[in-house]
């Protein structure tokens, strides 16, 4: 008889990891304890070593469903006498105030079978009640204060479990045996109904039917949920939806849509079994579904404004037990968006709610557990080959990813991303942590929200961090907030961290690897704005160098442009026959300039005044929108080039891609020139229909990635930067380089756009790889 530890990593908090391995232990009879601490789990048993071994292996091979173990550590113990081990039992959590966490922190749990059943039953104590869990639902990241996850540490401390819940919580064999949130109606948190004013108009007992009505009725009500609130309002009534966008700011970009059942989503939607299989995840992302084309849908299901002149849902159903019970009394679908003025974070608490919602919430559905930190919606989409997450939020992080052996790092490190879809990273052993989703850091209630979000994972993660990464352009907000931290600050540039956190997905990647990081904006290294870059990553020799990209135009106007996609048209077209061509006037007259608007854009190009240079790829979507007569105007951020693959996405015939041309500088950079492509689209648009001249667009584009990676000679490519969230690009391309014999990354569980960004620049500078050379 031996004693031994044995240590657990990963996510293994908050999942009911400690009560299966206490059901495990004393089925196999052997003595000792489990613990939850900084690291994650402890065990201690007594028992000789067939038996222990065997014992980890089944551990292993029957972990709860929401676990995810790291790795498993094994040690004899000899400062643990054996016969000092007696039975088998869950112990309180230490604390060590010299070290600092590194504990996987577990993300919120969507509402599990069990306990769905339970809701509905009216035989069951917990009948209705709208904070049922167990230790495979519920809230967690949302409601941690501190590690190590025990119920003192979470914002359920005020809460006192009553004698059943408490005998639950203490029974092994019972599924709430340690679930931490645990509650009933007479001891949990309850809803309440608020007015404008913040006066309780109804109470648990009929707060949920009153706002029902209240939504049914076409009001706006805000409903507090798992990490925050939404905006509540009927998916089928035009007149509600249009109210909402009114208030709300939100002209055009598509609402999410919560719906009651699966089958009440088929009615729009067609969902395959992948979408499916997300949807009723423990991560219950919003998924994107194509609305239902056929004549087996229901046209009037839902509101047309839920999501103007787009073929995509963004789709999502209950995933809290408060959200089952509204929707319900309601039912039928109903938007979901978040409670906050376009581009600002989400409300937490009642105060917050009242004060910034004034205006556009008719009603609020709020309870009394607090949200300790707010955690949006995470958001997939699905291409031929794997999902791509556009926003990583609740139920994806702060789940950690493991850093390559050559990145472990005893210093903790904060990355804090960039300024749109900001996210925050922090370094901790041999994983790195990303926040979930904070947004656009464009006014003061983001920037707080992005300055708490550092606060909090620096407390929750020790809080000692011995450097800062940040994006290399030097006006970004999360730039200027890293210098003022005190640290030693490495710039990380922008196109090259898109890169990184793709590696990071792959282990670190091959010692040779292409990168294709193609977006929006991003500072260069020569002080123009990126955005086509193919960049080549040797990370044995730590040197990353440009080696090709799209071929630069100016931006008529700046930051007008990314607004109006024909300011961008018209530089495309300057840099192809100049603005003093005839073409370039009617061009301009005809996307309604007007005569004195012309000769002021063809002034700014041809002075080179107010029109930086770029060569985005993003921007390139941009102008071939406006070409196309598919957007002229962008109402948010990315639509015009949505608008273009939708386009593609509508041609069914064959397809043959626009050309282009490869030119060599002196350096040998090579330039892709896409002249022939606008070329040939302004030759056929009168001719062939906008998706066929898209979907011609998408095949040049991916024919590009191709003939760079054949002319470089790496055997691998990794595909990252906004642009791939396009999963017509993105399928494409990687079908291309695929049949070209490249191995292609892409990223799984990181999204491409900016909200990845700051996991790269963690890796840059822990790999010493931050900048890239000309050429």
């Amino acid at each position: 008889m031996t004693a031994w530890r044995i240590r657990v990593t990963g996510t293994v908090q908050g999942v009911g990891f400690r009560p299966a391995v206490a059901r495990l232990a004393r089925a196999e009879r052997l003595r000792g304890w489990v613990c939850n601490d900084i690291h994650g789990v402890e065990i201690a048993l007594a028992g000789d070593e067939p038996t222990v071994r065997a014992f980890v292996e089944r551990l292993r091979a029957g972990a709860p469903p929401a676990a995810h173990i790291t790795s498993v550590d094994l040690a004899r113990a000899p400062d643990l006498a054996p016969a000092s081990l007696e039975g088998f039992t869950i112990l309180e959590s230490p604390t060590d105030a010299a070290a600092a966490p590194d504990a996987a922190i577990t993300p919120d749990l969507a509402l599990c079978d069990a306990c769905r059943a339970e809701l509905t039953d009216p035989t069951n104590r917990r009948h209705h009640y709208a904070f049922i869990n167990c230790t495979q639902c519920g809230p967690r990241y949302s409601i941690l204060e501190s590690l190590p996850y025990d119920r003192p540490r979470t914002t359920m401390r005020p809460f006192t479990m009553c004698p059943e819940c408490a005998q639950e919580y203490a029974d092994p064999e019972d599924r709430r045996y340690h679930a931490e949130p645990n509650a009933c109606p007479f001891c949990g948190p309850a809803v309440r109904l608020l007015d404008r004013s913040g006066t309780v108009i109804a109470g648990r007992e009929d707060a949920v039917a009153r706002a029902a009505e209240a939504i049914l009725a076409g009001e706006i009500v805000a409903v507090k949920g798992i990490g925050g609130y939404h905006l509540f309002c009927d998916a089928t009534s035009e007149p509600a939806v249009r109210e909402l966008r009114r208030r709300k700011h939100r002209e055009e970009k598509p609402f999410a849509v919560m719906f009651p059942t699966l089958a009440a989503l088929e009615v729009v939607a067609m969902v395959d079994p992948a979408a499916r299989a997300l949807l009723q995840s423990p991560a219950a992302p919003v998924v994107l579904v194509p609305k239902r084309l056929d004549d087996t849908g229901d046209p009037d299901a839902l509101a047309p404004s839920v999501a103007p002149d787009n073929p995509w849902i963004g789709a999502l159903l209950p995933y809290a037990p408060l959200h089952v019970e509204l929707l319900a009394e309601v039912g039928g679908p109903v938007v979901a968006t978040s409670a906050n003025v376009s581009e600002e974070p989400l409300c937490i608490d009642e105060a917050e709610a009242l004060a910034r919602l004034t205006g556009i919430a008719d009603a609020y559905l709020a309870h009394n557990r607090r949200i300790a930190r707010p955690v949006d919606d995470s958001v997939i989409r699905l291409t031929a080959g794997a999902p791509i997450v556009l926003r990583r939020a609740r139920g994806l992080a702060p789940t950690p990813l493991p850093l390559p052996p050559d990145a472990h790092t005893d210093v903790p490190l904060l990355a804090v991303g960039g300024h749109m879809k900001n996210t925050i990273a922090v370094t901790a052993g041999d994983r790195l942590v990303l926040s979930p989703h904070i947004g656009d850091l464009a006014n003061p209630a983001a920037v707080d929200a992005f300055e708490r979000t550092v606060d909090l994972l620096g407390s929750l993660y020790g809080g000692r961090f011995g450097r800062v990464a940040c994006d290399a352009h030097p006006d970004y907000t999360s730039t200027t907030y890293a210098r003022r931290l005190g640290l030693p600050v490495t710039p990380v540039q922008h196109h090259l961290a898109h890169i990184l956190a793709c590696l990071l997905e792959h282990g670190g990647g091959p010692e040779c690897v292409l990168g294709v990081s193609w977006d929006g904006t991003g500072h260069g290294t020569d002080g123009t704005i990126w955005g086509g870059e193919f960049i080549l990553i040797n990370r044995a020799a730590r040197t990353a160098r440009r080696v090709a990209h799209l071929r630069a135009f100016r931006l008529p106007g700046g930051e007008a442009a990314v607004r109006e996609p024909r300011r961008t048209a018209l530089g495309l077209l300057h840099e192809i026959m100049g603005a003093d061509h005839p073409r370039f006037r009617v061009e301009a007259l005809e996307h309604g300039f007007g005569e004195d608007g012309a000769r002021l854009l063809a002034h700014m190009l041809a002075q080179r005044t107010h029109a930086p240079v770029t060569s985005s790829a993003g921007r390139l979507f941009d102008g071939v929108a406006s070409l196309l007569g598919l957007a002229d105007r962008s109402g948010f951020e990315g639509q015009a080039a949505m608008q273009v693959e939708s386009a593609a996405a509508r041609h069914s015939g064959p397809v043959a891609a626009l050309p282009f041309f490869l030119e060599m500088s002196p350096g040998g950079v090579v330039t892709v020139d896409w002249r022939p492509m606008i070329d040939s689209l302004l030759a056929r648009r009168g001719h062939e229909p906008a998706a066929a001249l898209a979907a011609a667009f998408h095949a040049a584009l991916a024919a590009a990635v191709v003939t760079i990676a054949e002319s470089i000679g790496v055997g691998a490519v990794a595909l990252s930067g906004g642009c791939f969230q396009n999963a017509c690009l993105l399928d494409l391309t990687t079908h291309g380089l695929r049949a070209a014999k490249f191995d292609v990354l892409v990223h799984h569980d990181l999204p491409p756009n900016d909200g990845g960004l700051a996991a790269g620049q963690a890796l840059g500078a822990l790999w010493g790889l931050t900048d890239v050379a000309p050429g």
